[in-house]
């Protein structure tokens, strides 16, 4: 089968003591037939320092202006040549098998969007061990991102999106985070066959004190944004595939509120249950249908030697 090219695109703003785990972890892909583009987005820790020690490895592009993650991952996006756009952030890691794994679910399956299994971490890096290397792929293949019936732990990390399909919707949109990866998976939500990786992981997602994920608080008025997207139109599907694409949005939103309620923000949690109560049941119903017609059948991958 030919080969399929993919584009690594690693961002950093404010991240020096991770920078060369991301790095280090892209150069040594198994499968080295990829780019490798990072995107310093005008960092004033000295990350760029450590960016231009790799700039004979690495396409380096440091912005002189902060533009946000988003506008970070689309410069990267403009940059790159690759049939497919792998997504890293700064303080996570691949693992050595990724792109590999990326490239032979493409091979087999030519999607619009790879969801990748992230495995969480705290501390040094964790080293892979050459016993650790998968054999097989276990992968649900659904139509479209609307149909996934599986959870997903939503990461720009995790995403591995044609270029073809990235390109239709415009790229990441800029100003809306955090939770711009739920964005973008609801707006590729009709774009074509989409994978979801049950194993392996293929991403080392770091825990620490500074992850978006720990400032709940934040999240509240991006899941009302997401809930307001939705009412004004701005995710494809039509009326034919709003029962799908609603029931995904009621279980994004559920999840932050149950967070703002453990954080004790109940006045957030009181205000996101409310907005999003029709969604949330839309979910549930769902759910239990699933339960009764069982959910999408996984299959194998093999891995080759």
């Amino acid at each position: 089968m030919a080969s399929v090219g993919f584009s690594i695109i690693i961002t950093f703003h404010n991240q020096r003591e991770f920078i060369q785990d991301a790095l280090e972890s892209a150069l040594s892909q198994r499968n080295g037939e990829c780019e490798i583009i990072a995107v310093d987005d005008a960092s004033t820790d000295g990350s760029a320092d450590i960016l231009k020690q790799y700039a004979d490895k690495v396409k380096v592009d440091c912005l002189a202006v902060n533009r946000g993650a988003c506008g970070a991952r689309n410069r990267g996006a403009a940059l790159a040549s690759g049939e497919y756009l792998v997504f890293l952030d700064g303080d996570d890691a691949f693992l050595p098998w990724a792109v590999e794994v990326y490239q032979q679910i493409a091979e087999a399956k030519k999607p619009a969007m790879i969801l990748a299994l992230m495995s969480w971490f705290e501390g040094p890096l964790p080293r892979a061990q050459r016993g650790d290397a998968p054999r097989e792929i276990a992968v649900v293949d659904y139509g479209d991102y609307l149909r996934r019936d599986r959870a997903f732990g939503h990461s720009a990390s995790a995403m591995v999106i044609a270029r073809a399909a990235f390109e239709n919707v415009h790229g990441w949109l800029e100003g809306f985070f955090p939770a711009e990866d739920n964005d973008m998976a609801l707006r590729l939500g009709v774009s074509g066959r989409t994978i979801l990786i049950l194993s392996p992981a293929t991403i080392l997602h770091r825990a620490h004190a500074s992850n978006t994920i720990n400032s709940v608080s934040s999240f509240v008025p991006a899941m009302k944004s997401l809930l307001q997207r939705e009412k004004l139109g701005c995710y494809p599907g039509g009326a034919s595939r709003r029962f799908e694409r609603r029931a995904l949005i009621g279980g994004m939103v559920f999840h932050w509120t149950k967070m703002a309620a453990k954080k004790g923000l109940y006045g957030n949690a009181i205000d996101l249950q409310t907005r999003s109560s029709r969604m949330f049941l839309t979910s549930m119903s769902r759910k239990f249908g699933l339960l009764l017609r069982g959910k999408q059948p996984s299959e194998i991958i093999k891995m080759r030697n």
